[in-house]
This record gives structure tokens, C-alpha cells and sequence, in this order.
């Protein structure tokens, strides 16, 4: 099988990393890739919106599968132009991919099925978390405490465009649930949960994530497919109902509240960075699953999650998420990686043989134990090898959930 997996990411360096270890995969390709997928096939200097060259590259190599990693391409329709081409395609077309880009749609589809969700507030009044209505990747949501949080919010879910909404200040844990949908069925994956602000203790602005880890410990055994039953599948068969069947990986942010698990939101692709602790914990084929998805068929796939755990740090630039950075020499990969830990390009580019920072977040460092503690403390272990000018990271990704000081 020959794979081409859209976007240039982290998440989608943890994908390529992944259908490279299938034994059905010969090639794996990307557009446009980065340094880290490059070590693991080849990179087309083609932007993940560009559906035209994207399907006369898939003819050209010819793919026989293509993954589509970011929502901006998915809710621009390049999943349609790839599949009109007779291109098989992981990722929704744009009518299903609006139950991320637009609240209110999904809002919508939560109303018919019965999945119980946030609900919104017709009156701006704290507490409240205000959201801009489109695609923001992550950075547009705004929890409001005090008046000063809500008038500060106001303003500047402006910048994200004039609609936006209102929801209701839920209490507890939150959770990432994802699964692959194949149009009509779904099949859960490992449970994960990320980390969302900017600095240790969840202070400061909403990043598009600091680091995640799986698995969960507040959920027992089977609890995972339990929640793929009851939230993620009535949004399927309601979406395939509307003529709008879903294919590709359907993602619920949940907040476990003391009346039950409330859907936060829904995403039309696998998280970043909870990709890069997912896929680690999984066994079995997951380029078949992904094929077998695209193909309209997951009857027969089995991906069964291992006993490994694994955490996931995000290192950013010295301003993310207000600036990014771009040309900073980029040293310790190599050191980091010798420790066992994975490390995944996010913004990253090569300049004259030398690894350097192109991006807000720049490399997800992630450490695999036989329990989250040693997964940690690998993790960490591994990102102080790394530096690059200003370089920053929370101290305290999955501290909660292993009882250490972050």
C-alpha cells in the first residue's frame, strides 16, 4: 500500500511514524510534510488546501490510500475533490467535517440525537466559556471567570470572526475520545487527555495543546467503548441519516461532570498532540483500519490497545501562542531520541543541513512507560536534551495524574 498523509504537523509525523510500521505499507508520502515524516518517506511541497495538486499527486504516485490530518482541508472540501478524482480518502467530506466547523451545526445534530452537551447561554454572564463559531485550531475559546475575563473574551473572539457563542461553565475533568467511523459503524480508540493552556496549573491563553497523555485513570475498563456507544454513534447514524455520511476519525471533547460525561465539542480529525500518545498504545494493523474506513467497511478491524502508557510534551516558542519563531538553530533531537522517548516534528524546517524552528509549537517529545510515571519522567528526561532560543514547555503535563509536583 502506498499512503499520502496531508499536512504538516505533529500529529501528522505521528500518523506517517504509525502506517510506516504496517507490514501492508510500502510507501508512505506526505504533502507537505516536514523534516521528521521525511526520515520516513517523501515530501511533496504541496499545501494541505491545494485539493487540486493533492489529487494529481495521489494519480502521480498513485496512492492507494490518502489521510487527511488538519480540519482546515477537510472543512474546505478536499476529501470531496480526492474522492470525485476515484481517490480512496480517511477524513469527512465538507458537509460531515461542519460538525467541527460550525458550532452551531453541531449544536444542532447534539439537539436530535439526544447527546447531552454544554448548553448556550443566552445572555453573555460569568462563569461562561465564550467560542468563536469557525475553525480557530484550538486557540479560540475563551473560559470566563470574571467580568474582566468575559469583556477581555468579547473582544477577542472578534478576531476570530463576527459568530460566536456562549456556553455554559461545566465542572470536572475533561476527556478526548476518539473513534474511527467508517460512515455507519464506529470503533473507539484509546482514551486521552490534553492540556489546553499555555502555562503550568492551566494558566494563561488556550494553545492548540501543550501535551497530553493516555491512558485515563478515572475510566474503567470498556468505559472508553461505552462512551463511543452513546455519544459518537448517535452522531454518526444522525449524519448519515442527513445525507452526510461521516468517514475518518470522529473526536469528542468531553467534560466528565458529576451528572455525566457533557460533549464540549466535536472534531472532524485526530487531536494534536493527542495523536502522539494514542497511536503508541496501539496494536494491531492501523493502516488496514484507516483503509478499511475510507472503504466504508470496519467490520473486521481490530485494534486492541497494549498496557503501554505514554505522555506527551509539547516545546513551543518563547511567545506561543501570541508569536511563533522561525530560523532558531534546533539541537539535543538526536540526544533526546537516544533516550527512548519519540520525538515528533511540528514546526520544524531545514535550513543549510541544520534543523531549525518554523512554527508556534515546534516538537512533541513523548515518552512510553509501563506506567504514566515512567512515561513522564522519560518524557521529561528527553525534553531537557532539547534547545532552541526560548524555548518553553509546561512542567506539568500528567503530574495530577501520576501525584507529583509539575
Amino acid at each position: 500500500m502506498r499512503v499520502l498523509v496531508v499536512g504538516s504537523g505533529g500529529r501528522e509525523h505521528a500518523l506517517a511514524w504509525k502506517l510506516a510500521q504496517s507490514p501492508v505499507v510500502e510507501e508512505v508520502h506526505a504533502a507537505p510534510g516536514n523534516p521528521g515524516i521525511a526520515a520516513l518517506g517523501r515530501c511533496h511541497p504541496i499545501r494541505a488546501e491545494d485539493g487540486e495538486s493533492l489529487l494529481e499527486l495521489a494519480r502521480t504516485l498513485p496512492a492507494d490510500l490518502v489521510v487527511i490530518g488538519p480540519e482546515a482541508p477537510l472543512v474546505a472540501g478536499v476529501a470531496d475533490q480526492l474522492r470525485r478524482g476515484g481517490v480512496a480518502v480517511f477524513g469527512p467530506s465538507a458537509a460531515a467535517a461542519q460538525i467541527e466547523g460550525s458550532k452551531g451545526f453541531a449544536k444542532d445534530v447534539m439537539r436530535a440525537t439526544g447527546v447531552p452537551f454544554a448548553d448556550t447561554m443566552s445572555v453573555a454572564r460569568v462563569p461562561c466559556v465564550v467560542k468563536a463559531d469557525g475553525l480557530t485550531a484550538g486557540k479560540g475559546v475563551f473560559v470566563c471567570k470574571t467580568q474582566e475575563e468575559l469583556d477581555t473574551a468579547l473582544r477577542a473572539v472578534k478576531s476570530y470572526g463576527e459568530q460566536f457563542v456562549i456556553e455554559e461553565l461545566l465542572e470536572g475533568e475533561e476527556l478526548s475520545v476518539f473513534a474511527l467511523v467508517d460512515g455507519g459503524s464506529a470503533l473507539a480508540l484509546p482514551e486521552s487527555r490534553d492540556y489546553s493552556r499555555v502555562g503550568d496549573g492551566d494558566t494563561g491563553p488556550n494553545t492548540g495543546g501543550m501535551g497530553s497523555y493516555s491512558p485515563v485513570a478515572e475510566l474503567a475498563a470498556g468505559q472508553v467503548a461505552e462512551l463511543v456507544d452513546t455519544i459518537h454513534r448517535p452522531v454518526v447514524e444522525e449524519l448519515a441519516t442527513r445525507g452526510t455520511p461521516f468517514i475518518g476519525c470522529l473526536y469528542a471533547g468531553l467534560m466528565l461532570t458529576a451528572e455525566g460525561p457533557r460533549v464540549l465539542e466535536f472534531n472532524c480529525r485526530f487531536g494534536d498532540p493527542e495523536t502522539q500518545v494514542i497511536l503508541p498504545r496501539l496494536e494491531g494493523d492501523f493502516a488496514e483500519g484507516l483503509a478499511a474506513a475510507a472503504s466504508g467497511d470496519l467490520g473486521e478491524v481490530e485494534l486492541e490497545v497494549g498496557s503501554t502508557a505514554a505522555v506527551t510534551v509539547a516545546l513551543a516558542a518563547e511567545r506561543y501562542p501570541m508569536a511563533g519563531d522561525a530560523g532558531s538553530p534546533i539541537t539535543g533531537v538526536e540526544a533526546a531520541e537516544e533516550t527512548g522517548a519519540v520525538v515528533f516534528h511540528h514546526g520544524t524546517a531545514m535550513r543549510d543541513g541544520q534543523l531549525v524552528t518554523s512554527g508556534g509549537r515546534i516538537l512533541n517529545v513523548t515518552g512510553l512507560g509501563d506506567s504514566l510515571e515512567e512515561a513522564r519522567s522519560r518524557a521529561y528526561d528527553a525534553c531537557e536534551r532539547i534547545s532552541f532560543p526560548g524555548v518553553r514547555f509546561r512542567r506539568d503535563i500528567a503530574a495530577k495524574a501520576v501525584n507529583v509536583a509539575g
